[in-house]
């Protein structure tokens, strides 16, 4: 049965050598980050304030939560340049499936999963491109490979080094928060999840700034379904704003998930509306990237929704 933890309980409440959270004086800040700051990669430039960009999913691993995983290449190849074409501004690419109760796989398996499409991908368009992980070599031989960041579901918990290797080649990264660690079966009670985040969110950032990844690198997201309740999910969705307050790019992924599932009790091919309706709110949030299966139908809802949040 799930228990009920505070935030010191689980381990999320971070002292960053002699600093303390001031009131009224954000972790941006305090901290010395230069704020949300254009991102440059390639020929893309992420002017974080002005729209809300699109990440589309590729998942290469074949048992996908979304069954939406590609096992081919020129299906994979296929799918990228649709995604393209529909108006996805990046893409990212997982070889892992990290549904609840998912194994884990080697390295070794996982690079030869997206390695070579990520190579394929480069050599053809010059999109940005993402890789899914939270292991280091399989980080290495993407970037390697023409993959411009790094997307790690552990927010350095699981491996530190990915921030040393982000700030030496440059690359950009993705700093999730994961409670799947201290509530393996997304049963924990937190007292106040967008506080148990955004204190995870803190120490992954510090982190990152510590081993010299440059502020305008950094980009956090929340977690939605990494260990936490469904009504904690929603709850994350409903005061994701609050997170604004840390000073860095928000992406948020809720496509296809269980949460919303758990709401209308459907499959996940029978999600599309429900992602379109949480992609509305993360907008008038002030979420800068969503993360999405459905390329086209998203970003006309975040034209739409743009249009009336931002102007």
């Amino acid at each position: 049965m799930g228990g009920s933890l505070s935030e010191s309980e689980c381990g999320t409440i971070i002292l960053f050598k002699s600093a303390v959270i001031i009131n009224d004086v954000t972790f941006a800040e305090q901290m010395g980050v230069e704020g949300k700051l254009p991102l440059h990669i390639r020929a893309t430039t992420f002017q974080w304030g002005r729209r809300t960009y699109v990440m589309g999913i590729l998942n290469v691993s074949p048992d996908s939560f979304a069954g939406d995983g590609v096992t081919k290449l020129s299906t994979a190849l296929s799918l990228v340049r649709q995604m393209v074409a529909d108006g996805a501004d990046l893409i990212d690419i997982g070889g892992e499936s990290t549904r609840p109760g998912s194994e884990p796989i080697s390295a070794d398996e996982e690079t030869e999963r997206v390695v070579p499409v990520i190579a394929a991908i480069r050599r053809e368009l010059d999109i940005p491109l993402s890789v899914d992980t939270y292991k280091y070599q399989v980080a290495y031989e993407a970037l390697e490979a023409g993959a411009d960041i790094i997307n790690d579901i552990w927010g350095l918990k699981q491996e530190p080094r990915l921030a040393d290797l982000a700030a030496e080649r440059g690359a950009g990264m993705v700093l999730m928060s994961n409670q799947r660690d201290v509530s393996p079966r997304h049963d924990v009670v937190f007292n106040d999840i967008v506080k148990v985040v955004a204190e995870d969110l803190r120490r992954a950032t510090y982190e990152a700034l510590e081993r010299g990844v440059p502020s305008t690198q950094l980009i956090v997201d929340p977690g939605i379904g990494f260990g936490k309740t469904q009504p904690q999910n929603l709850e994350l969705l409903r005061r994701m704003g609050e997170l604004r307050e840390l000073g860095f790019p928000i992406l948020v992924g809720t496509s296809r998930k269980s949460v919303l599932g758990h709401v209308l009790d459907l499959p996940p091919s029978e999600r599309l509306e429900a992602t379109a309706a949480t992609v509305a709110i993360c907008v008038t949030q002030g979420v800068d990237i969503v993360r999405v299966h459905d390329v086209r139908e998203m970003r006309r809802v975040c034209k739409v929704a743009d249009a009336i949040t931002r102007g």
